[in-house]
């Protein structure tokens, strides 16, 4: 059928004729998949702060690469989002890079530091979709509780990074590898104990949770039972945790250090399983750019991170539809309409009236990936 498109706003979807008419331009798409505009909810833009990194600008450009039209810019730069002056800045320098939408999100607490609320209330006003002090987790549990009943009363989505202080302390998974490597590991308790703390919060308040990177077992049990219980509670899943383990870690290359951790086969399997019935609502790619001079020194002393923005969906490709645990369908909708409900924007769908985000995909396309080709900063 044909998807009509002016000034910028899906017409009509159907076979209408609509390419025929006078003066429009056609895109000749058959054989492809005309999806709505991928949305990426979780991406760190560095900027303002770290530049040399990435900036808003380059994080657009490869996101509209790899198929993205809207990005959510996590707040934790130098200085953080925890004001309405910086949701400005980064709207500000979104609409100046003209590409990928980036879309702003603010911190829980002030300078994430986690021990006093940021106003979220005025960051909302001026346009940030959620709140999360990604990077680390809001560890005192009555500032959680607020920023929950805060969020709530602001109709908007608090996202957590769930990690307890307390038991990270490590490189890369607790576990025979990390032990035969000599580094220190980082438990998958070190997440469930924070994601089991936040779900009896929820129970109390009420509202919105959404889970970034999940990468344990154990958590994607405590969501999956919370989904059944009725709480709001939704997650996301990276490439990087659907498709490697922390074996690959075994060379010491500092590419594969992330956090949270790398963990073992049988929790990539239950991230895959996860997304595959539903528990795991959503596909984000936790984009962390570093410049080439950090991510070379040694394991233990190089930061965490990895990128995907360009490469993001053949890597789901070949995690979820590869193995048969997804069709396009449904990996779709993990890539669009419920990541959009999750921040609550209108995109994420071809309806009539609303706006023209569309992603065309050649299902039967193979490419190579090329690190000097990359848009991002990063390599």
């Amino acid at each position: 059928c044909d998807v009509v498109i002016a000034d910028g706003v899906i017409q009509n979807v159907g076979t209408s004729g609509g390419a025929d008419r006078k003066g429009a331009r056609v895109i000749d798409a058959r054989d492809k998949i005309i999806s709505p505009g991928l949305i990426d909810i979780h991406v760190h833009t560095r900027e303002p702060g770290h530049e040399e990194e990435e900036t808003i600008a380059t994080a657009a450009a490869a996101a509209a690469a790899g198929g993205f039209t809207s990005i959510c810019a996590m707040p934790n730069t130098h200085p953080p989002i925890d004001n309405d002056t910086q949701v400005y800045y980064v709207k500000r320098q979104s609409n100046l890079a003209d590409m990928a939408r980036v879309l702003p999100v603010g911190c829980i607490t002030k300078m994430g530091e986690g021990r006093e609320l940021a106003e979220m209330g005025m960051m909302r006003g001026a346009g940030a979709v959620a709140f999360t002090d990604d990077g680390r987790g809001v560890e005192d549990s009555k500032i959680m509780q607020r920023a929950l009943q805060y969020a709530s009363m602001l109709g908007t989505v608090l996202m957590q990074h769930c990690q307890d202080p307390g038991l990270f302390g490590g490189d890369m998974n607790s576990g025979a590898v990390s032990v035969r490597l000599g580094l220190g590991g980082i438990p998958c308790s070190c997440e469930e104990i924070m994601l089991q703390r936040d779900l009896e919060l929820l129970r109390r308040t009420g509202g919105q949770y959404h889970v970034q990177h999940v990468s344990a077992r154990g958590s994607v049990l405590m969501i999956r039972n919370a989904k059944a219980e009725g709480l709001a509670v939704t997650a996301e899943a990276t490439p990087h945790h659907l498709l490697l383990t922390d074996a690959a870690c075994m060379g010491f290359d500092p590419n594969y250090k992330v956090n949270p951790p790398l963990r073992g086969v049988e929790d990539v399997e239950a991230l895959r399983e996860g997304v595959a019935d539903g528990t795991i609502d959503c596909l984000a790619s936790d984009h962390a750019p570093h410049t080439r001079e950090e991510k070379e020194q040694e394991f233990a002393i190089a930061p965490f991170g990895v990128i995907s923005l360009e490469a993001a969906l053949g890597l789901y490709v070949k995690a979820l539809i590869d193995t048969g645990l997804c069709d396009w369908p449904s990996l779709i909708e993990r890539m669009t309409v419920n990541p959009a409900r999750i921040i609550g924007v209108d995109r994420g769908t071809l309806g009539i009236g609303t706006p023209a985000d569309i992603t065309v995909i050649d299902p039967k396309k193979r490419w190579t990936v090329k690190t000097s080709r990359f848009l991002s900063k990063s390599r």
